[in-house]
């Protein structure tokens, strides 16, 4: 019989057998703390850390010859290589239609104007401020290389030019391969060719304060 002024302690509220287990249990979640840290802080080697184990120095190691990882097979040498037997293909490996153009146009503005000028003529602004100018599209022998070497080149870098292929998806390095092709044919186009509609389009493109997105879109229409 307990008064109210009893005090109960309270480890004998476990009961005597019961104590002891929350006393090991208590240990053992000390002790987990400190067996995660042990393997957090393993040795073991990071991305790109030095190696002494293999010849090249370094820890990771190249995909092996033959393999191919899930999701990157690359069957088809002429869309994704942009060659075929081991040669730039002279022929785009897809359908083109207006819209390819038009995002070819896109992403020629944002990634080739700063070198090769808005008409690839090689005069961007960067070559106007010192850097040393590309070659114009315009040049004779770029208008006949074939228009593998565009992605070719987008793909690999060349000469002073960097690689894109970690900035441009495969489509579109091909869309502004056939967007340079419109280029060059558009500093060469004989008027005569053109159909009424649209030459009367380039005239309205070229009147002061006439919209150009407007332009452009009907001249994509015709395209069509």
């Amino acid at each position: 019989m307990r008064t109210g002024n009893d005090t109960l302690d309270p480890s004998s509220r476990l009961g005597p057998s019961k104590a002891p287990i929350a006393a090991l249990a208590a240990l053992l979640l000390l002790l987990s703390a400190g067996c995660r840290k042990d393997m957090y802080d393993q040795p073991k080697y990071e991305a790109y850390d030095p190696s002494t184990i293999f010849k090249d120095g370094t820890s990771s190691r190249p995909q092996i010859a033959g393999t191919v990882a899930r999701g990157d097979l690359r069957a088809d040498s002429a869309y994704y290589e942009g060659k075929a037997d081991g040669k730039d293909v002279t022929e785009l490996p897809f359908q083109v239609t207006a819209e390819t153009l038009e995002l070819g146009r896109q992403r020629y503005q944002v990634f080739c104007t700063p070198c090769h000028g808005r008409l690839g003529d090689g005069r961007g602004m960067v070559v106007r401020r010192g850097f040393s100018p590309p070659p114009s599209f315009h040049a004779e022998y770029l208008k006949k290389i074939p228009v593998g070497h565009f992605y070719n080149v987008i793909t690999n870098g060349y000469g002073a030019m960097y690689s894109y292929a970690a900035r441009i998806p495969v489509d579109q390095r091909w869309a502004i391969a056939a967007y340079i092709r419109v280029l060059q044919y558009s500093q060469d186009a004989d008027p005569s060719d053109l159909t009424p509609d649209e030459k009367k389009l380039l005239a309205d493109a070229s009147e002061p304060g006439k919209p150009t997105n407007d332009v452009r879109k009907s001249l994509a229409e015709v395209a069509k």
